[in-house]
């Protein structure tokens, strides 16, 4: 066949390529306007959420209370988590300019053990239900960070959410997730009562968009907390310690004697002294340094260090010359995560309990030089497995043989370009209506992989003018979320990302007392020792992977904080899942489906099995500091409802 040749047209295209490569920020528009502000800025996953923040800075409260307020108002909304769930943290205090980091997460119940579950047919615990709960964190993760770095009272911070318990105009995003998940809802008693007002219409059984959504039995629990943390002021008890009295009546009093009786009526595991034992954590937490910015993450109870180890591999390759998502550049992220992920999945669990985890080894440079040189420039590795990294702390792996043996899960996969099978549960758009839900068995099923992939989660961010910044990424208790008894609280299905095999990691194998490892993963990154960015991501699995690339689109390609939080984004699925039955896809690759096409031919000739989707960022909420002219500027992404306010 005969080509017509078509020079200036060939020249110019090629010119419109090189551009879009060099310069990628200056040739994207934002579909959000970027967000600024001189005194405070708040984002968290819902309009009202981030209003309760910013109500918060109008009284006059730091960061840390607004950040507070917005984590109450949106378990309060259910924003993908509610009250039972767990909270993770990192805060910048200005006085001692350190970076603490906030451990809420919930930990296993008496009697869940490996043993329990394998005895009940279940390769791991359950996606939903009573037996996936976790004990409840975020209400003493929001008492600890407001007891100790906040300045407003409990009674302050909780109002909006009291207020929204009696009654807030709901959504249509949560109102359509309600009635989509409205067959696992009605196996709980509790669950039914609240979300489900119309339970026996035909039509509808959810709330509808727009209408009044009370929670009475959650407002009871809210105000018994404002009411104790009263009672110990009136007895002359110091702002700090009538906080904590809230929380003894939280996890020692009524409260949590009715929250476990509700959750062991429903065929749960949490005793009350596992509630008494637990307590929240202020952890040091880990960091890496890229070209001169210092990255902090939570340890490795999350898969924060993932992108730690991500970046110290991508500091020996030249992204910046490869071009912003040429196929060189996204295999090159791609390979990289598969390869921080995969040391994730063999290595990472709660550092109290033994064995324990060689961090030291993963965070090491020297490792991460090891790793860069096991990538293969021109195919993905489809078996891509954990390293070693004991020798590079100066210590033996104890569990060679089952890393010998340890091997990428192969799963069915797409046979060709096309959109992905589901849309991500971060992403799901819908305002009007619902796709029916067929009726459940008793046993409930486990998540499909793709719901399963972008599980849970939202995210909050808060900074002030004295110099506060707070990153939070609280989770669980989503929809459908069992509610304990009657106290209007929904619990953690955090229990899923156990595993009960050792030969799968042996650091986190269920056990009572015991912190699951969690996708939950806040970032701080600081620049000459002050805050630089402050940036979280909602998604499971997918959370470190867009927080790596939206951190790079900044450095690297000069965006904006809202360019990066909208720019287009890779997702692999290669790691072993957090959730439901903790499936590996290798080689499926997740592309922005304007991907050109001989972006997308030279993937698939790399190994790549490609799907689209029309955003895949991942709903980023972000803060960047401008120290030139002394202001914030916000990014929050154009995925759903993530907001954010600011002065």
């Amino acid at each position: 066949m005969s080509r017509i040749r078509r020079p200036t047209v060939v020249l110019a295209a090629l010119f419109t390529i090189v551009v879009m490569e060099a310069s990628p920020a200056t040739a994207q528009q934002t579909q959000k306007p970027p967000l600024h502000g001189r005194h405070w800025m708040a984002i968290t996953g819902k309009p009202l959420g981030a209003t309760a923040g910013a109500m918060m800075f109008q009284r006059g409260g730091n960061a840390v209370d607004a950040a507070a307020a917005m984590l109450g108002a949106t378990s309060t909304m259910w924003d993908v988590l509610s009250w039972g769930g767990e909270t993770q943290a990192l805060i910048y205090n200005p006085h001692t300019r350190e970076v603490v980091g906030i451990n809420a997460l919930g930990y296993a119940p008496t009697g869940a053990t490996a043993d329990y579950f394998r005895s009940r047919g279940m390769s791991y615990p359950p996606a939903y239900g009573p037996l996936a709960a976790t004990t409840p964190g975020t209400p003493g993760g929001l008492m600890v960070m407001l007891a100790e770095y906040g300045t407003m009272s409990l009674a302050e911070v909780l109002a909006p959410s009291l207020e929204m318990a009696e009654g807030y105009p709901i959504e249509a995003q949560t109102a359509n997730n309600i009635e989509r998940n409205k067959e696992r809802l009605k196996q709980w008693r509790y669950s039914r009562a609240v979300m489900l007002p119309h339970l026996g219409d035909d039509e509808r059984e959810a709330p509808y968009p727009g209408e009044i959504f009370r929670q009475p039995d959650l407002h009871a629990t809210l105000t018994k907390l404002v009411e104790a943390e009263a009672d110990a002021l009136r007895q002359g008890k110091s702002r700090k310690e009538a906080i904590m009295a809230a929380y003894d009546r939280f996890y020692r009093g009524d409260i949590a004697r009715e929250l476990v009786r509700g959750v062991r009526e429903e065929g749960g595991l949490i005793t009350m002294e596992d509630l008494a034992r637990w307590s929240v954590k202020i952890e040091e937490p880990v960091s890496a340094d890229y070209k001169g910015i210092q990255v902090y993450k939570l340890t490795h109870w999350t898969q924060g260090p993932v992108l730690l180890q991500a970046l110290n591999i991508l500091e020996n390759f030249d992204l910046e010359a490869m071009g912003y998502n040429s196929a060189r550049y996204v295999h090159t992220l791609y390979q990289a995560m598969n390869l921080a992920f995969a040391d994730r999945d063999f290595y990472y669990g709660d550092p109290r309990v033994p064995p324990e985890e060689p961090i030291r080894g993963l965070l090491s440079e020297d490792y991460a030089r090891h790793r860069a040189g096991q990538i293969n420039p021109e195919r993905n590795d489809p078996d891509a497995g954990p390293g070693d990294p004991y020798p590079f702390q100066g210590g033996r792996n104890p569990f060679t043989r089952q890393l010998q043996a340890w091997h990428t899960t192969m799963n069915t996969m797409p046979a060709a370009d096309g959109p992905a099978s589901v849309a991500p549960a971060h992403d799901r758009r819908d305002t009007t209506g619902v796709e029916p839900t067929a009726a459940l068995p008793g046993s409930l099923p486990a998540m499909t992989a793709e719901e399963a992939f972008y599980a849970g989660t939202t995210t909050i961010q808060a900074a002030d003018a004295e110099g506060w910044v707070v990153s939070i990424t609280p989770s669980g208790g989503w929809i459908p979320a069992v509610i304990a008894g009657r106290t209007g609280v929904g619990l953690s299905q955090r229990m899923q990302s156990f595993v009960t095999d050792p030969a799968e990691n042996p650091y986190n194998v269920v056990e009572p007392g015991k912190q699951p490892r969690v996708t939950l993963t806040p970032s701080l990154a600081l620049k000459d020792g002050r805050p630089f960015l402050s940036f979280a991501v909602q998604g499971g699995d997918s959370q470190d992977q867009n927080l790596l690339q939206f951190f790079l689109n900044i450095v690297e390609f000069g965006m904006t904080p809202q360019e990066a939080a909208e720019a287009a984004n890779l997702n692999s699925f290669q790691l072993r899942g957090s959730f439901g039955d903790h499936e590996s896809e290798p080689g499926r690759l997740l592309l922005q489906e304007e991907t050109p096409p001989w972006v997308r031919a030279e993937l698939r000739r790399m190994g790549y099995r490609i799907v689209t989707d029309d955003r895949t960022s991942g709903p980023i909420n972000a803060i960047w500091f401008d120290r030139e002219h002394g202001t914030f500027w916000g990014g929050s992404s154009h995925h759903g409802e993530d907001y954010g306010i600011a002065w």
